[in-house]
């Protein structure tokens, strides 16, 4: 593909879901990437783009990179970097394109603990006087950042490499939204309103990238709970709304609410509503388009999963009927349902199903799912025939994990796989309070 190289920065986490964050990332903005030369191991990866915009709409999203940069050139040490830096094809061109514009010097690391003093640095920055930059030197705003990367290997986990064993050297395209500062914004600790099981701000936001949540769509999460996953999508420009059985959740206590989470961040805007709803009993209409589906349904671990219902039937038979002070009790506003078990395999069931019937064709569901790692049995995935399971991507932590899958809508003529009504989680409740024995 003829254009432009560049190089990525990622970070060296949550490695299960880099590739697929990038992935998504790419498809969603249209861009052409060739993940060849991708490695877990690595925090860097060459690729060929047409253009800045395309590092820029790719990148600037992302939350597991650092950044993308025009690629100049690497080496093992400064005198192979120049080396390599010169004998760009593109050399010439990239310096005539830059010359005049105003620019600084950054250094980046990866891996090493070094501190380098400023005599070293400024010995570095006039290496590269072949350059020729003619502009001028900008700290704050410069219309140019030049950065040089250093790659360490580290000795030990704790403790960093002395001396580069590689150097990397580019002009900044775009900082990630990692970078810009949407970890420390959606911070938990920060937050109005939350519960003990609000999901963290990282993976919220890596689950709604990988499942290509667009500004202005619908998106929507049926186990809402405190709405971690409404204010990623909020973040993304996401028309969001959620519902859950719990309406404690909903509600909040006093000015703590969902409603002020949103508040707090300025995006209200992005907010629809929440509602008390089993989700079992959908009451959104038929017609409504819901163009994402992003959630973590309940594993049973703080209580049980409940649907609306009664557990033995006959013995609520008139119940339905009790008035008080001449009203139907189940009218009176603090009316409590009655509700009966569900399994977590029933209700994954009807997600899938859900989704199959509510999402556009090509649309997204993804949904965190926990499975035990004890057993020297394969995980088995819910699957449906109208939806391609695109990702798997697991967090592992002892002696159980969780996965994010995430499913492409291909609509009925599609015909996948399916195992709907299937035993697989193994009753993960009862066994997660048991140790996994």
């Amino acid at each position: 593909m003829a254009g432009k190289q560049y190089l990525v920065f990622m970070v060296q986490v949550h490695l299960n879901f880099r590739l697929a964050e990038l992935e998504s990332l790419a498809d969603l903005y249209g861009i052409d990437v060739d993940f060849s030369q991708y490695r877990s191991d690595s925090p860097f990866m060459v690729v060929t783009l047409k253009d800045d915009q395309q590092a820029q709409d790719w990148i600037k999203r992302s939350i597991l990179t650092k950044g993308i940069y025009e690629y100049w050139g690497e080496g093992t040490d400064y005198e192979s970097l120049h080396a390599s830096v010169r004998s760009n094809a593109r050399f010439e061109q990239m310096k005539k394109e830059n010359e005049n514009r105003s620019f600084k010097f950054e250094f980046e690391k990866y891996g090493g603990n070094a501190k380098m003093d400023m005599s070293k640095r400024v010995s570095i920055i006039e290496s590269f006087k072949y350059l020729e930059l003619k502009g001028p030197i900008r700290m704050k705003n410069p219309d140019e950042v030049y950065t040089i990367i250093e790659e360490y290997k580290a000795i030990s986990d704790n403790i960093g490499g002395e001396t580069p064993v590689k150097v990397y050297f580019g002009r900044q395209v775009q900082l990630s939204d990692r970078v810009r500062g949407a970890l420390e914004k959606y911070d938990l600790k920060k937050r109005p309103y939350k519960g003990t099981t609000s999901f963290e701000a990282e993976l919220s936001l890596v689950s709604a990238n990988i499942a290509q949540v667009k500004e202005g769509h619908i998106m929507y999460d049926p186990f809402v709970g405190t709405g971690s996953f409404l204010v990623a999508g909020g973040h993304y420009g996401a028309l969001v709304m959620g519902s859950d059985i719990d309406g404690r959740m909903i509600r909040g206590k006093g000015k703590q609410t969902i409603t002020a989470n949103f508040k707090h961040y300025k995006e209200s805007i992005q907010f629809l509503d929440v509602m008390t709803m089993d989700f079992t009993h959908n009451a959104l209409r038929s017609d409504l388009v819901i163009d994402t589906i992003l959630c973590d349904p309940p594993y049973g671990i703080r209580e049980s999963i409940k649907v609306l219902g009664a557990k033995d039937p006959e013995r609520f038979i008139g119940k339905e009927n009790v008035e008080i002070d001449g009203k139907k009790a189940y009218l009176h506003r603090d009316y409590i349902p009655t509700k009966k078990p569900y399994s977590l395999d029933s209700l994954l069931d009807d997600l899938l199903h859900y989704a199959s019937k509510r999402l556009p064709l090509n649309g997204r569901l993804a949904f965190w799912m926990p499975t035990a790692n004890d057993e020297n049995v394969a995980t088995i995935i819910p699957l449906h025939s109208n939806l391609e399971l695109k990702y798997n991507c697991v967090q592992d932590f002892n002696k159980w994990s969780r996965r994010l899958l995430v499913y492409i809508n291909r609509g009925p003529d599609f015909n996948g796989p399916t195992n709907a009504g299937l035993h697989r989680t193994s009753n993960f409740r009862e066994r997660y309070f048991n140790g996994f024995n």
